[in-house]
């Protein structure tokens, strides 16, 4: 690594806000591949008591995701706020990138929110993250965050089952999935896409706000929608 490379690193990292269980690299605009991130894997490894993390506005490689997910297996996260983290990766680099969920699972972390706007994965992103979603992991969450990431039809659906094979195992364990916060802008949803998340809705009963504007939604994804927010009471 360049000499300027490590000295910008150095500056940036001296920013990161470390407090109140939540650890921020948050709009420094880092490029991380596997050398960059080492620092940050230290800081991930020292972190005691690490509740949150922020990587919004970086962007990182398959490696640089790798070697932070193998620290994250020994957190106990509950909130992860990992939008915009992709910019200038290729997209097939994406799902492999978001072994990051893997290592929640692997920790045994009940998350509360979950930020993955503005990472353009289609439907094979949602399908990396497809495992993370129906697992115990998320069973606690209560803020869900996917806007503008590209899923369309395809990804709106697979994203729909996750949500309901949640509930359906959370459920059984006693204690249901209660989603509060749903973000899905521009997604290209489409009507399919739309009642498919519907009868995800109208399962888990506990939505309190749900955001989708920009998806191609018309008559039929709309009744579908309010259908379900009947049984969303809050």
């Amino acid at each position: 690594m360049a000499t300027d490379d490590i000295a910008q690193l150095a500056d940036a990292l001296s920013k990161t806000h470390v407090g109140d269980g939540e650890l921020s690299y948050k709009g420094l605009g880092l490029k991380l591949d596997s050398e960059q991130s080492k620092d940050i894997v230290q800081e991930i490894d020292q972190y005691q008591d690490l509740r949150a993390l922020r990587l919004e506005g970086n962007t990182l490689g398959v490696e640089a995701a790798h070697a932070i997910a193998k620290a994250l297996e020994k957190k106990d996260l509950l909130r992860c706020y990992w939008s915009d983290i992709f910019t200038g990766r290729l997209r097939s680099e994406i799902p492999t990138a978001l072994s990051l969920g893997s290592a929640l699972m692997c920790a045994g972390a009940w998350l509360t929110e979950l930020d993955l706007s503005d990472n353009a994965f289609g439907p094979d992103g949602v399908k990396g993250i497809e495992q993370l979603l129906k697992s115990p992991t998320c069973h606690t969450l209560k803020e869900l965050r996917l806007n503008n990431c590209g899923m369309g039809i395809g990804g709106g659906k697979i994203l729909a089952n996750a949500l309901i094979e949640c509930h359906r195992e959370s459920s059984a364990l006693g204690a249901p999935l209660k989603l509060k916060v749903f973000m899905a802008g521009r997604n290209r949803l489409e009507n399919e896409g739309a009642s498919a998340l519907a009868k995800a809705f109208k399962l888990m009963g506990s939505l309190e706000e749900v955001h989708m504007p920009q998806n191609g939604i018309n008559y039929t994804g709309v009744m579908a929608l309010a259908s379900a927010m009947r049984y969303n009471p809050e």
